[in-house]
């Protein structure tokens, strides 16, 4: 199950407390940077970065640089919306026939119609995640600024009944942001009219985004395993890589003071280790991250 998967990538074991570490079982690449939505617990809505797509060349040449690293797993998403980048089925065929033995996505269902579902299935893709953040019409409308949240639920309904009947194994999951009293009652029966079309539903925390939304401090996972804030598993345990090629060094890098290497210049292992990432590990191994890039996300 998907819970068994993040959890195992949010444990880090001695081998990666260190400065200078293995690749990560996991790395999630940004096929577009553009998004359908701007949610209000979503920094992306504040545009501090530029956005485009990754040019496909570059994201081969990207999948087999991970390979060659010892990569086992491939997110195909990042902080943009992939159903958006026109050669997402491309890129789960190139992943699979890389030889990658986990190849995710993760969606905000918008897009995700039937159709498009039997076709992304159809090309190999190992699990689909919904982030399923409205429980109703309303709080939808509220969170996103648009009317498609029973749009949403078919998608998902539609995307389990495929799955079903194209005999595949690909996992079909949704996760929920747990917001407090009302807005998580809300919540609560809007999982009720999706929890019969997803193999297991999770929730998460809301995130304060590295400091520039309203939420909990750092990246502790997801709410039943609760990580330490300080060291953040994700500088240790996973990768992400933005639609320029860029390895950052946080879950939400809205800014170049995460950068850890261009993937255009440097080996994937040579960014994964550089200079400015054994700096930030070793101010999250000593748990004084004052200064430093992660200072605003854990300290407010």
């Amino acid at each position: 199950m998907i819970t068994t998967r993040v959890d195992a990538v949010t444990k880090i074991g001695e081998q990666y407390l260190k400065t200078v570490i293995p690749a990560p079982p996991s790395v999630k690449i940004e096929l577009t940077a553009r998004c359908d939505l701007q949610c209000m617990f979503c920094a992306s809505s504040h545009k501090l970065r530029e956005r485009g797509d990754m040019d496909f060349s570059l994201f081969e040449k990207i999948l087999l640089d991970l390979k060659m690293s010892g990569v086992k797993e491939i997110g195909l998403f990042y902080l943009g919306e992939s159903l958006l980048y026109p050669r997402l089925v491309d890129a789960v065929v190139s992943a699979k026939e890389m030889g990658f033995e986990y190849v995710f996505l993760t969606t905000n269902g918008r897009l995700l119609t039937e159709d498009r579902a039997r076709i992304i299935i159809d090309a190999g893709l190992d699990s689909i995640k919904f982030s399923f953040n409205a429980g109703s019409v309303e709080q939808y409308k509220e969170i996103t600024g648009l009317d498609d949240f029973n749009r949403v639920v078919d998608n998902i309904k539609a995307t389990y009944k495929v799955r079903n009947e194209s005999g595949k194994k690909c996992g079909i999951y949704a996760s929920s942001i747990q917001y407090e009293d009302e807005q998580l009652e809300i919540m609560k029966k809007g999982v009720e009219l999706i929890r019969g079309s997803v193999d297991e539903h999770y929730w998460l925390p809301l995130y304060n985004q590295a400091g520039y939304t309203k939420g909990g401090a750092g990246n502790p996972g997801r709410v039943d395993m609760m990580r330490p804030i300080l060291p953040c598993w994700q500088l240790f345990k996973e990768g992400h890589i933005t639609w320029e090629g860029v390895l950052v060094g946080c879950c939400f890098a809205y800014e170049p003071k995460w950068d850890f290497g261009d993937l255009k210049k440097m080996s994937f292992m040579e960014a994964w280790n550089s200079q400015a990432a054994q700096e930030i590990r070793q101010a999250n191994l000593n748990l004084d991250v004052r200064g430093t890039a992660c200072d605003r996300c854990v300290n407010g």
